[in-house]
């Protein structure tokens, strides 16, 4: 048999009366490629874009080993490179790929180079474009079939994809040995222990986001369930509510997101939701603070070393934006970044590499960045601190997290939430909130935010002598606020406004009408005269001084 007398007719054998296909001799199945495409996204939104490569990859290097071992015991062949190149004749007959003219040979310098690929069709039909290589099954069943044909382990990786926006699709073929480190990433997709390693991952991490639900169902059944979005987040107020609306709407996509707000007001839970919410869901969430590390510690971390970088390293380490893989690194108070970070960084996200500290070559990356600040970048950037070109680059799309005095709503839908997740840290019974308590936390500021608000619950839980919070159960400065003027709900009449501010000042002080009129600078009759109006005395606050 001479390679160019291959012809699918002949290959393919249909027995109607048996409902039994062959193909080379060996029983096989015909399927639609649209099905296949579909199940192929299945695959991804279950089990996330590694495992699902380690699955179709170890798939198709059976089908390629098993097609190899068809051909040749079914076929005498002439030339041994007959034999090896007739996998990919094969696949041009089966309409899978279609090959350049001239660039057949994987083994040769420039590889292999396909001008069609019906699985980098099929994923950017169902899946949208790629940001890496997605042809996964052409190059497992290539690393089978050539693996079968040359007598030892033969990888087959892709540089260049139709899926990825390329030009073209590009295979190289070469054994371990001559591949060297640039295999490494790719051997568990190829090695069975491999495989089992990857589903044992993603088995974990479903556990773990089983784990996560049941704890966010436990918490919404619990009093904090009103106002609480299906995510787990208070959003009573209209601010709040819109700014989930804005993280759904850009979870679905790719784009880098830059989270503003003041430091406690929930930023960190804001990027966990856009990573929840997003096609990346089922990859890693990594998190670090930039404020917290030295530039030198923060290089590291970010990109990576090679062994023996600086003192110290003693085996080499992929930085974050590597081992975030498909998920989401999450760069919280990234306006702390030194300057020579920047640049590095924004190097990085243009051209989705990394190159490790004490390395010469480049690692793609393909992980989502979602970075976060108090800041105001923009004045930083007029400062000269901060890079124009970066602030543009991760202001992609921009979600600002009012704080919690311009969300009053929010406030007793959350507190109430924040107290039950204390009391069972505790192993206490769920208080519950007295009068006079939720109406000191609305009155309160919250210059630390959710995070004050969380910790000042936690203290007065720890404190509380039964199964109600009251108000000396609250930290002093939240005891000690006054009414805060709002209009949300409709305006009220001034001098309402104004009769509750004094009845306030006059119960911050004790009923000491003395003082209270000193500090609203009055006089103690006018004080006296607008207490008489509002019928105050006759409920014995009228105490002088």
């Amino acid at each position: 048999m001479r390679l160019e007398d291959l012809d699918i007719r002949e290959l393919l054998d249909v027995d109607a009366e048996e409902g039994v296909v062959r193909f080379a001799g060996q029983r096989a199945l015909i399927l639609d490629a649209v099905a296949m495409g579909l199940l192929r996204k299945a695959v991804l939104d279950t089990f996330g874009m590694t495992a699902a490569r380690a699955v179709l990859t170890r798939f198709a290097f059976a089908h390629g080993w098993r097609m190899a071992e068809a051909l040749c015991s079914g076929f005498t062949w002439e030339r041994t490179e007959d034999w090896r190149n007739a996998g990919g004749v094969i696949h041009r007959l089966q309409g899978l790929i279609r090959l350049v003219p001239g660039a057949e040979d994987p083994f040769a310098p420039g590889g292999a180079r396909l001008e069609a690929s019906y699985e980098a069709e099929q994923h950017r039909l169902h899946a949208g474009r790629a940001e890496a290589p997605v042809c996964w099954t052409l190059t497992g069943f290539a690393s089978g079939y050539l693996s079968r044909t040359e007598g030892q382990p033969i990888y087959v990786l892709e540089d260049a994809c139709l899926g990825r926006g390329d030009a073209e699709c590009r295979f190289r073929a070469r054994t371990r040995e001559e591949w060297g480190a640039e295999l490494e990433p790719h051997l568990p997709f190829f090695e069975s222990d491999g495989l089992d390693a990857v589903l044992r991952r993603v088995a974990g991490e479903l556990k773990r986001k089983e784990k996560r639900l049941e704890v966010r169902r436990k918490e919404l059944a619990r009093g904090g369930g009103a106002g609480m979005d299906a995510s787990g987040i208070v959003a009573c107020s209209a601010a709040m509510r819109r700014v989930l609306e804005l993280t759904r709407r850009v979870a679905e996509v790719d784009s880098t997101v830059l989270i503003l707000g003041e430091s406690g007001v929930g930023k960190e839970r804001v990027a966990r939701l856009i990573h929840e919410a997003s096609p990346r869901a089922s990859e890693p969430f990594l998190a670090v603070n930039c404020a917290a590390l030295s530039e030198t510690l923060l290089d590291s971390e970010l990109f990576g070393h090679a062994r023996g970088a600086f003192t110290g390293a003693v085996r080499e380490r992929p930085g974050l934006l590597e081992a975030a893989g498909g998920g989401t690194l999450f760069l919280d108070e990234v306006g702390e970044l030194a300057p020579s970070v920047q640049a590095k960084l924004l190097r990085a996200l243009q051209e989705r590499q990394v190159r490790r500290v004490g390395e010469n070559k480049s690692r793609p990356i393909h992980v989502r960045v979602v970075a976060a600040t108090h800041r105001d970048l923009a004045r930083e950037v007029e400062a000269g601190r901060f890079r124009k070109d970066l602030y543009y680059r991760l202001r992609v799309v921009e979600l600002r997290v009012p704080p919690l005095r311009e969300r009053r709503e929010d406030v007793l839908p959350l507190a109430r939430a924040l107290l039950g997740a204390a009391a069972g840290r505790m192993g206490r019974p769920e208080p519950s909130l007295t009068p006079r308590a939720a109406d000191q936390l609305v009155r309160y500021d919250w210059p630390g935010n959710v995070r004050e608000l969380e910790n000042a619950l936690e203290r007065a839980v720890a404190l509380a002598r039964g199964r109600r919070i009251d108000l000396e159960d609250l930290p002093g400065d939240v005891r000690e606020a006054l009414p805060v003027p709002a209009v949300a709900g409709g305006v009220r009449p001034l001098e309402a406004v104004e009769r509750d501010y004094i009845l306030a000042a006059l119960e911050r002080n004790d009923g000491n009408q003395t003082v209270t009129a000193r500090q609203l600078g009055i006089g103690a009759a006018t004080l006296y005269r607008k207490l008489k109006q509002y019928g105050a005395l006759a409920k014995d606050r009228g105490r002088t001084g």
